[in-house]
């Protein structure tokens, strides 16, 4: 299993990398890192429909583009790394 832990810029390039380079769907381990408290409601719902419920909750998903979109849309909130 390898983990590669990523800067919040960086998380824009390495989704892009992923929907293009890989063939297989990576899986993702998105870790909440900072609080909704004083979000828009659409982050807080983002958040949710993740699984992300606290701070250092951590959760593993598919690397599906739609997910990665999600991921992209509260990326100053959460950590993102690559499970293999």
């Amino acid at each position: 299993m390898m983990r590669i832990l990523l800067q919040n810029e960086e998380v824009f390039l390495w989704i892009k990398f992923i929907t293009v380079n890989l063939k297989e769907m990576a899986k993702v381990k998105v870790t909440q890192v900072r609080s909704v408290i004083r979000r828009p409601g659409d982050q807080k719902r983002t958040m949710v429909a993740l699984g992300l419920n606290g701070i250092n909750q951590s959760v593993e998903h598919e690397g599906t583009p739609q997910i990665l979109g999600m991921v992209n849309k509260i990326k100053h909130l959460v950590s993102v790394e690559e499970v293999k």
